[in-house]
């Protein structure tokens, strides 16, 4: 069971990168974006660590404070989750 958590959570995260790129990428291209909403639904579905490299590398979304703050803040309850949950394990 647990190997299908590490499965989802690489994933997730990388589905995470990918959407910051091809939002960046939109962006550069005055197309169609991807939704704030979207990308958000994907950090809460796992994919903080991920949204949180995109926005690092590509250099996205790093004007908006609720993605500087809300990002981090995301991936830190996870992970605070995570190594609660690994405890009562």
């Amino acid at each position: 069971m647990g190997s299908w958590i590490w499965l989802y959570l690489a994933i997730i995260n990388v589905a995470g990168f990918a959407v910051m790129g091809a939002d960046k990428r939109r962006a550069r291209r005055g197309s169609w974006r991807i939704p704030e909403r979207t990308l958000f639904a994907v950090a809460l579905a796992g994919g903080s660590l991920g949204v949180l490299l995109g926005m690092r590398l590509f250099h996205h979304k790093t004007r908006h404070w609720y993605f500087v703050v809300g990002v981090p803040l995301i991936l830190a309850v996870q992970v605070i989750l995570a190594v609660a949950l690994g405890r009562m394990l």
